[in-house]
C-alpha cells in the first residue's frame, strides 16, 4: 500500500499534475507515510477522482450534443472519426467547435452568402422560368441553357463580324440590319428577274411563263426523238449528225 501511496503520490507532485488535487490535509485527520518518512495528504483525493469520473462521462453526453450542433450548422463535413470510441477525448470536443467556430467566421467574412430561403426562392424561380418540374431536372436543364447560350452567343459574335457591326451592338441593331439585306436582296433579284424576261409588267411576266409551258414540253418531246433517232446522247452532236446526213 505504501508503495502504492508513493506512486501516486510522485505523480500528484509531478510538475504535470494540476496544483489544485494535491493539498495538505487541515484538522485530525489520517495521514499516510511513505517510505522516506515524508507525510501525505489524501484524503480529498477519492472526490477528486470522483468528480473527474462525472466529468469523463459528461463528456460524451458533450460531444454528442455538439455533434449535432455541428451537422445543423456544416452537414458537409464528414462524420468525425471519433464518434466509434468509448472514451472522449478533450482535443475531439476541441475539433468539433473548431470546425463550427471557423463556419462561423466564413460566414462573417462572406456577408453576401444567401440564405436557405434565399436559395429555395432562386430554386423555384429557375424552375418556373425554365419549365422545370422536379429538382432532378434542374441539373440537366442549367447544362442545355448553357448550351444554347453559348450557341447564341457564337452566332450572335458572328453576324457582328459579318455585318461589321460594334461588338456591343444590341440584338435588335443585328436584327435590323439582316432585314435591310434581305429587302436589297429581294429588290435585286426582281430587278433580275424583269432584266432576263426582259418586261417590267407582272402580267407580262407570267404571260411569258405561259408560253414557256405551252412551248417547252413539245420541244422537249421533239429534242427526245431526235436524240433517239439520230442515236446520240448529247444535244450538241444533234447538228453535226444532221449535217453529216445532209
Amino acid at each position: 500500500v505504501l508503495k502504492v501511496l508513493s506512486h501516486i503520490d510522485s505523480i500528484l507532485r509531478s510538475p504535470r499534475a494540476p496544483p489544485l488535487i494535491y493539498r495538505r490535509s487541515k484538522g485530525p485527520v489520517q495521514n499516510y507515510t511513505k517510505e522516506n518518512g515524508q507525510e501525505c495528504g489524501f484524503e480529498h483525493l477519492p472526490l477528486t477522482i470522483e468528480m473527474w469520473a462525472d466529468q469523463l462521462m459528461a463528456l460524451k453526453d458533450l460531444h454528442r450534443s455538439l455533434r449535432k450542433l455541428s451537422l445543423e450548422l456544416v452537414p458537409w463535413h464528414t462524420a468525425d472519426p471519433q464518434d466509434n470510441r468509448e472514451s472522449i477525448r478533450v482535443e475531439d470536443l476541441q475539433f468539433v467547435v473548431d470546425a463550427i467556430l471557423e463556419e462561423i467566421e466564413n460566414k462573417e467574412k462572406n456577408s453576401q452568402t444567401p440564405s436557405l430561403p434565399t436559395l429555395c426562392a432562386i430554386v423555384s424561380h429557375f424552375q418556373k422560368l425554365f419549365d422545370v418540374n422536379s429538382l432532378s431536372g434542374i441539373y440537366p436543364r442549367m447544362n442545355e441553357v448553357y448550351t444554347k447560350l453559348g450557341e447564341m452567343t457564337n452566332a450572335m459574335r458572328n453576324l457582328h463580324e459579318l455585318l461589321e457591326l460594334d461588338s456591343s451592338a444590341p440584338p435588335t441593331v443585328v436584327v435590323d440590319t439582316v432585314g435591310k439585306l434581305c429587302d436589297i436582296i429581294n429588290e435585286n433579284v426582281t430587278e433580275q428577274v424583269q432584266q432576263l424576261l426582259g418586261t417590267q409588267d407582272i402580267h407580262s411576266i407570267i404571260k411569258k411563263l405561259e408560253e414557256h409551258e405551252c412551248f417547252f414540253p413539245p420541244f422537249q418531246a421533239l429534242i427526245q426523238d431526235l436524240l433517239c433517232l439520230l442515236e446520240i446522247s448529247n444535244l450538241d452532236d444533234i447538228l453535226p449528225t444532221v449535217r453529216s446526213l445532209k
